[in-house]
């Protein structure tokens, strides 16, 4: 897993540039593959931890449990649809909350399915299944529909993208120099690779948590970790490089 995540942080897709009055001066803007970054997958994460939390509040919580159909000792309840807990746990064993809940490493499905037998909880084989798939499917769609929203709402969209080129005096070659222009060429790359970033990274988070991460971490951590140690490696070389000769600089490809 550290090495598909590293491999995925790594990949990009790079934009040749051009400036339009400088001649001989060029640039690239890179696409990465991971171009949402891990933010749409911390975002699930925190949502779903606020099923369990909410779920949990409204079955142990004094007041909260006697709200009506929510509540687990309010009228017409129906909490246990929503989560069930035993006394003192605060890790649901049955209801919404649980099939959304996070899957701790091979143990909780693998196992059990190859046993053909039930979990220690009494689940049968179809319900580890259908919490595989749950979890699996929340943490997918989930982060895609953050990544489309994490992108327009930090100016990250195609149409923001064009007009800061365009403010530098950058253009692509072979293209007029026109926010217009350079929007239809980044709206072919810039929402497929966020719609597909967003499901990516969702999917090796939930993949990291099916097979169980070194010291119990979480995926979501596990991401954040590799993505951390990645930029820190990125911005020492930026800073090795503006101490270079500029024909050293060139040489190694750092400009």
């Amino acid at each position: 897993m550290f090495l598909v995540v590293a491999y995925a942080e790594s990949s990009k897709l790079e934009l040749p540039l051009t400036h339009g009055k400088v001649r001989g001066h060029r640039g690239q803007y890179p696409i990465r593959l991971v171009y949402a970054s891990n933010i749409p997958v911390i975002l699930m994460a925190a949502l779903l931890a606020n099923v369990n939390m909410f779920t949990l509040l409204f079955h142990s919580h004094p007041t909260l449990s006697t709200v009506p159909i929510l509540g687990s000792n309010g009228a017409w309840s129906q909490s246990e649809w929503f989560g069930s807990y035993y006394e003192g746990s605060t890790t649901p064993h049955d209801g919404f909350a649980w099939y959304s809940s996070m899957i701790g490493g091979v143990s909780d499905w693998l196992i059990p399915l190859l046993n053909q037998q039930g979990d220690i909880h009494g689940h049968s084989l179809w319900q580890i299944m259908m919490h595989v798939f749950v979890y699996v499917f929340f943490m997918t769609a989930g982060s895609t529909v953050f990544a489309k929203f994490w992108i327009e709402t930090t100016n990250m969209g195609a149409k923001d993208v064009a007009k800061q080129i365009e403010r530098t005096g950058m253009q692509i070659p072979g293209f007029r120099k026109n926010p217009v222009v350079l929007e239809r060429i980044l709206e072919r790359y810039i929402p497929p690779v966020t719609l597909f970033s967003g499901a990516f990274v969702g999917l090796l988070a939930a993949g990291a948590d099916l097979l169980g991460t070194v010291g119990n971490a979480t995926g979501t951590g596990l991401l954040l970790a590799v993505g951390i140690i990645l930029r820190t490696y990125e911005q020492i070389q930026k800073e090795q490089a503006m101490e270079m000769h500029p024909v050293l600089r060139e040489f190694f490809g750092a400009d």
